[in-house]
This record gives structure tokens, sequence and C-alpha cells, in this order.
């Protein structure tokens, strides 16, 4: 019965480990070491364009990471589109000679999923 050992199923503070910060101490060591596709110092200019400004670049790394990841999800999810849109039409050609362009066409859906609306200029419609 859990009620004879009181202690034993649930934890006490003497029992947490002593180094509970150690993932976010060696995620940002391996920060320092990683070099993101969207260059710091993009990341940098529109941090300071937004009004933040810090002096650890490891904050700036961290945003150009969390740049990165947006920019391919947003990738993916309109490649996605096109590759639905494809296969709605009747193509016989092979899958691995298929190649893809990005188009208007694809990235609108995929944005439009992150709240951003994307329209023609009206010189172009």
């Amino acid at each position: 019965m859990a009620s004879d050992n009181p202690g034993r199923d649930t934890p006490s503070s003497n029992d947490e480990p002593k180094n509970a910060g150690q993932p976010l101490t060696d995620f940002l060591v391996q920060l320092e070491d990683y070099t993101p596709t969207v260059p710091d110092a993009i990341s940098e200019h529109y941090l300071h364009t937004a009004g933040f400004n810090t002096t650890d670049p490891r904050i700036v790394r961290l945003v150009s990471l969390a740049a990165q990841k947006f920019i391919s999800e947003i990738a993916n999810d309109a490649l996605q589109h096109c590759k639905n849109r494809g296969a709605n039409l009747n193509t016989k050609s092979k899958a691995k000679d298929r190649k893809f362009t990005l188009t208007m066409e694809d990235l609108t859906p995929a944005v439009a999923e992150y709240g951003i609306v994307v329209k023609k200029p009206h010189y172009f419609v």
C-alpha cells in the first residue's frame, strides 16, 4: 500500500537532481558552435529594429535558430501543398524525376496557416 511508505512513491525535495538546468546549459553550449542558416547579423538587425537590444550572442543565435525553423516549416508546408496540387493533376512522370518549384500558389496557403496574408499587387491581377 502506498501509505506504508509515503516518501517512496513521491520524490522529496532531497531526491531532485541537483543539475535540473543541465539540458539548458548543454543546449546553450551547442548554440555557440552551431551556425544557423539565418545569419546572426540579420537576426540582430531585426531584433534591434523591434527594440530588443542584447549583448549575449547566444540570444541572437537562438532567435536565428527559431527563424530558421519557422522558414523551414513554411517551406515544408508549401511543398506539401505543391505535392497535393500535383497529385490532382494527371502526370506520367516518375516521382524520382519530379522537380518542384516554389510558387506563390503554394506559398500563399502555407503562410495563411500562420496568419500571414499574401495578396498579389493590383498590377498583377
